[in-house]
């Protein structure tokens, strides 16, 4: 399988010897300067998730061009405000390879491959560890139970949020996940949730620091009191975001957030974020939103988180 970790602004860096790329996150909402993103070549609806069978019931059928127009634009608005794209190369048959959210994370303690739990997503797994090892980042690898990214959340630090909807993200999963970060004296706080509901970030997403964007009516309420409990308000979305991939939300730091919903926006612009609008419909209409389709491989934490 080919798989090339590429620079959208610069060489492939499989094809020289480059400095190791650190993979660090601290913090989802510190200041974001590197990430990974797959253009969607062969995007294609899977009937994998509540949200898509009700797309291809709907009579969607995805539109290469469009895809591919509207993942530039993400692209260029992450790259006009400083932040590196690193392409993984899309391989046929693997529909939702562009979603690089699902397969990898970068954390405090480095960089952890994950394990999905749907069968035609284990392709991207392969693709992503030989891009990681051409671009000589280390890693782990999770390799009891399943875990997926959108059901992951490194809060801030001391602070990890998990989705387990039992479909995507297994007990055993998580737990392996979470280790490194118990063991460091994280405090690590489960969301169970309905499946339908695919992933966390499809419900819940972090802004700031102190605050998240969430349908609060579809949140266990044991969440979201462990959640406040630390400090962090949730401003509420309408639960019919959650279909629409609403709450499903990108922070650059410093109160810069890329959404794709004008009801989310105009709540997010009420509590003075700077938030750039950009159009998802087809990948929306797959199952996933901005957050999907980015996988942040290095935050600055500090005074740029805009804490």
């Amino acid at each position: 399988m080919k798989a090339n970790f590429d620079h959208l602004d610069g060489p492939s860096i499989s094809l020289r010897q480059p400095d190791p790329v650190r993979s660090f996150v601290q913090a989802e909402t510190d200041r974001l300067t590197e990430v990974i993103l797959c253009p969607p070549h062969y995007l294609a609806p899977v009937p994998c998730c509540a949200v898509t069978r009700s797309s291809l019931e709907g009579g969607f059928t995805s539109c290469r061009s469009t895809a591919l127009e509207q993942h530039a634009a993400l692209t260029g608005l992450l790259r006009r405000h400083g932040v590196r794209c690193h392409v993984l190369e899309p391989s046929p048959g693997m529909a939702d390879m562009c979603f690089t959210r699902d397969i990898g994370v970068s954390t405090p303690f480095g960089h952890v491959v994950l394990n999905p739990a749907m069968p035609h997503r284990r392709g991207e797994v392969v693709a992503h560890i030989a891009a990681l090892n051409a671009a000589r980042i280390p890693f782990r690898q999770i390799v009891r139970g399943t875990i997926e990214g959108g059901d992951i959340c490194v809060a801030r630090e001391g602070l990890l949020l998990v989705g387990i909807s039992g479909e995507r993200s297994s007990a055993a999963g998580v737990e392996e996940f979470a280790t490194p970060f118990r063991d460091a004296g994280w405090q690590v706080i489960i969301c169970p949730f309905h499946f339908d509901h695919l992933h966390l970030d499809t419900i819940f997403c972090m802004v700031g620091e102190q605050e998240a964007i969430g349908c609060i009516d579809l949140l266990d309420p044991a969440f979201v009191n462990a959640v406040r409990s630390c400090g962090i308000t949730i401003l509420p979305a309408p639960a019919t975001e959650a279909g629409r991939l609403g709450c499903n939300i990108l922070s650059l730091g410093a109160r810069r957030v890329i959404a794709s919903s004008e009801i989310v926006a105009t709540i997010l612009r009420a509590s003075r974020y700077l938030v750039d609008l950009v159009n998802i419909s087809q990948f929306a209409a797959c199952g996933g939103g901005v957050h999907c389709l980015t996988q942040p491989l290095q935050r600055l934490p500090g005074r740029s988180s805009g804490r």
